[in-house]
């Protein structure tokens, strides 16, 4: 079922920096996420974390969001990612599904940290001056590899962002060793990391973006 109109309404006052809107739609599924997060971690304050690493997931995605995709489907799915990375930093086994359920939790239940909103609304700059620096560094990547015909490492970044596969994963696609995709990735990482350092982007969180130091 595709976004409401009262959704679509709403991402499209966020998307303007509407911070009554942000304050909305934190107070409208915070409390579900959590408990959802929570259900897994059973650790209130890090299941927070979570759900606030969500909200700011979200704002990174927000230029890639279909409305034809339900906005809580959306921020579920988010929230699943995050928690997902979070356990394999742990060395513990995700279990969660990749789509959540949206029902999940009570929407009456009242979001736990709401006064967040202003913080996230004021780090929005920043985040999208990182989104831009990260957009700009990729598509030159990208052209670069068609140009020299490096379809290997093209296919792999797809994969591995796109896609979210798993180094182990993404080799058996490829035909190609484990060691070989952990190269691509570290030739990318720092290529992301040279251009957030030449455009000055503080707090550059490259993990956010599905690619990370500790997965290479």
């Amino acid at each position: 079922m595709p976004s409401s109109e009262a959704d679509r309404l709403l991402v499209g006052q966020v998307r303007t920096g509407d911070e009554r809107a942000w304050e909305e739609l934190i107070a409208r599924f915070e409390g579900r996420l959590i408990a959802y997060v929570d259900a897994r971690l059973r650790n209130r304050s890090r299941s927070e974390d979570v759900v606030q690493e969500t909200f700011i997931g979200f704002l990174t995605s927000l230029p890639n969001y279909d409305e034809a995709t339900p906005l809580d489907s959306f921020l579920f799915s988010i929230a699943a990612h995050k928690l997902t990375d979070l356990l394999r930093r742990e060395g513990r086994r995700p279990t969660v599904p990749l789509f959540a359920n949206s029902s999940w939790g009570s929407s009456s239940e009242p979001a736990g940290r709401g006064r967040r909103a202003s913080s996230m609304m004021r780090s929005r700059e920043g985040k999208v001056a990182e989104r831009r620096v990260i957009e700009d560094c990729l598509a030159d990547l990208i052209i670069g590899w068609k140009g020299s015909g490096d379809w290997e490492r093209l296919k792999c970044l797809e994969l591995l962002l796109v896609s979210g596969m798993g180094n182990k994963d993404v080799a058996r696609e490829l035909g190609i060793t484990e060691q070989a995709v952990a190269n691509h990735k570290f030739f990318v990482v720092a290529k992301l990391k040279d251009a957030a350092a030449n455009a000055r982007v503080r707090d550059f969180r490259i993990e956010e973006y599905g690619l990370s130091d500790t997965h290479v």
